[in-house]
């Protein structure tokens, strides 16, 4: 959250259910990739509150990114930088092929 310059949870919290959307609709388990962490936070008095957290897996992070506000300079590079690492893999995916078929030829 703070990583990605959110200020309020609520505002995170909108992007972490759009990104629960995604990977539902994809196909995979929202619960592999968002489980649910309990956390008690301590409250101004001595008092204590229960709150829910989620323990994001890698591909949770990345929907985060992909789906959070790029008016932030840290979400837009983050967009940006998936968008590079996914164009280089490609390419390589590509060479590889081509590579695999020129030495079948031989």
């Amino acid at each position: 959250m703070i990583v990605l310059r959110y200020n309020k949870w609520e505002n995170f919290h909108k992007v972490i259910k759009k990104a629960m959307i995604v990977c539902e609709n994809s196909g995979y388990l929202v619960y592999d990739h968002f489980p649910e962490v309990k956390k008690t936070i301590s409250m101004p008095k001595k008092a204590s509150k229960k709150i829910i957290d989620y323990k994001l897996s890698r591909y949770a992070c990345y929907l985060i990114a992909q789906n959070g506000d790029s008016r932030k300079k840290t979400i837009a590079f983050a967009q940006t930088y998936f968008a590079i690492q996914t164009r280089k893999m490609e390419i390589r995916e590509k060479e590889n092929k081509i590579y695999n078929r020129n030495n079948l030829k031989r």
